[in-house]
């Protein structure tokens, strides 16, 4: 069975723990962090998700998807 636990800023689901780290109601972001057991604290993914649905990820240096051709 797969561990599962609610935290006070997000959950725990196996070895991920995804918490929500800052968020904005007036100008509607919010950002969230993604930790495993091998990527604690500066290695762990953050998400940045704007109102319009724009989504920014910062793994060492932020992530941007490669175009489609």
């Amino acid at each position: 069975m797969i561990h599962f636990k609610n935290t006070k800023y997000g959950f725990e689901w196996g070895a991920a723990k995804i918490t929500r780290c800052f968020a904005d109601d007036k100008k509607g972001w919010v950002a969230i962090e993604i930790e495993t057991p091998k990527y604690k604290g500066q290695k762990g993914m953050q998400i940045y998700i704007t109102k319009t649905g724009k989504i920014r990820i910062h793994a060492h240096g932020e992530w941007k998807p490669q175009e489609r051709m």
